[in-house]
């Protein structure tokens, strides 16, 4: 569908300033064969670069596009409105011109009741959509060589995608089932925030860290009578299966993490042994301790902590198991591929006919239920670091990844691996871990924004 520059209105939002104009351009097709209600995307853009006029240096045709998207838990997602979204409404008013794609998910159905959402739709139809933005380059505001893509948990990880598998030909077969030519789907910056990637090592970087604590606590959600979710806080102590679950896949951790042959920026070996120690956790250590240190300085009071060692106003070290304790265990064990297939990603990785599927040879070998396992080739294009380094992508020079210090959904490994992987073929990588921050994201988008500006200026 060709990108109709005319069509667009002529809208505002309220601020304390006064009234803040903006065109907006809604409902754009993307697709040639669009899934109803997908497929589609909202452009918007300020007015001011329409009367010549410039934001924070930013002109029309030199304006990052930012594009977030609002995937969570792999559940489909809608094109978002300035006034829904607090993430677009900022960005909008910082200048950028703002790009928000619907994206399939894995619930979604079509008109014959067969699954048409699940991998590897929702980052073909991110692609799609940056597709067009370079198709129509010459008519759509902003610069298409500076796309910025932004997404929390499993949103982190498709922007994450974004990144690193740019133009990457493993793809190129889905476009033809949503009628989608070939293109450019290379992004220049990712912003990643607590991303729920590498799926199928997910399970045993989860046990590594939370090994030995078997104790839980999570809320479970239930739907109302009237159909909103209702969280009830659940509090228990895994089973015998679970515990031997967690210490085999534990047990995995160390010989996944040594064949990755990672270094630290000094070119030091980053490994573990067979009881999971060694100095790759001395990294992530190191991490949390950098987060713990931003805090003291800011005039935090840490002593609560006891996981924490403090002198003289200096993080100097910490025990990682109490540090685990502290923030506590949520998920059973194994936390992705459940052996009784329900997690949000078993049900990711069904195909057309099935909707769960197991990902990892450790659950397909221990499931108590009888179903299919997901297709390799599959879920390899789920997971990133499958292609960081393959000159068959076109890798953005840019990343900026959150996992936030007491984030539980997933292990902090899985961010730090991402990192070291990118550094080492020599991305531009702003990693943190900030303190007291959960399974969040869009919490520092003043400084998320600072960072692209710098990064698009210089």
């Amino acid at each position: 569908m060709l990108f109709d520059e005319n069509n667009y209105t002529d809208e505002y939002m309220e601020t304390e300033d006064g009234k803040f104009p903006y065109r907006a351009y809604r409902g754009i097709i993307f697709a040639d064969k669009p899934v109803d209600g997908f497929h589609t995307m909202n452009i918007y853009a300020p007015s001011a670069y329409y009367r010549g006029e410039s934001i924070n240096g930013y002109t029309l045709k030199t304006v990052p596009i930012f594009m977030p998207n609002s995937v969570g838990g792999y559940f489909p997602c809608s094109t978002d409105e300035p006034c829904q979204s607090n993430t677009i409404r900022l960005a909008l008013l910082h200048g950028y011109v703002v790009a928000s794609p619907a994206i399939r998910g894995r619930t979604l159905k079509d008109k014959d009741g067969k699954n048409c959402g699940k991998a590897p739709a929702c980052i073909v139809d991110y692609k799609a959509a940056v597709r067009y933005l370079h198709r129509f380059a010459e008519l759509i505001p902003g610069d298409d060589k500076k796309i910025v893509t932004n997404g929390t948990s499993a949103g982190g990880a498709l922007s994450c995608l974004m990144g690193v598998t740019g133009n990457h030909p493993d793809y190129e077969k889905y476009f033809g089932e949503i009628g989608v030519d070939s293109g450019d789907d290379s992004v220049f910056t990712a912003s990643c925030y607590c991303p729920i990637t590498n799926l199928d090592h997910a399970d045993c970087a989860h046990e590594w860290q939370f090994d030995g604590i078997y104790d839980y606590h999570r809320s479970e959600m239930y739907m109302s009578e009237g159909g909103r979710p209702i969280f009830t806080p659940v509090d228990g102590m895994m089973d015998d299966m679970r515990i031997r679950i967690s210490k085999e896949e534990s047990a995995l951790f160390p010989a996944y993490l040594n064949s990755l042959n990672l270094k630290d920026e000094n070119g030091k070996a980053l490994t573990l042994d067979e009881n999971g120690n060694g100095s790759f956790k001395e990294y992530v250590k190191s991490v949390i301790l950098s987060s713990a240190q931003k805090a003291l300085d800011k005039g935090e009071d840490l002593s609560r902590q006891g996981w924490l060692t403090v002198k003289e106003g200096k993080a100097v070290a910490m025990d990682f198991k109490g540090f685990a304790a502290d923030i506590t265990r949520m998920k059973l064990a194994p936390a992705f591929d459940d052996v009784t297939m329900t997690s949000p990603e078993n049900h990711l990785f069904g195909d057309r006919d099935n909707d769960f599927a197991h990902f990892t040879q450790y659950s397909a070998a221990h499931s108590s239920v009888n179903v299919i396992t997901a297709d390799k080739r599959v879920i390899k294009l789920l997971n990133p670091m499958y292609y960081i380094g393959d000159e068959r992508a076109k890798t953005a020079k840019h990343f900026r990844i959150r996992h936030g210090e007491c984030d539980r959904d997933t292990s902090i490994a899985i961010s730090a691996i991402l990192t070291l992987k990118l550094k080492e073929i020599g991305c531009n990588v702003d990693y943190a871990s900030p303190w007291n921050i959960p399974h969040a994201g869009d919490y520092d988008l003043d400084e998320l924004f600072a960072w692209i500006d710098d990064i698009c200026v210089n």
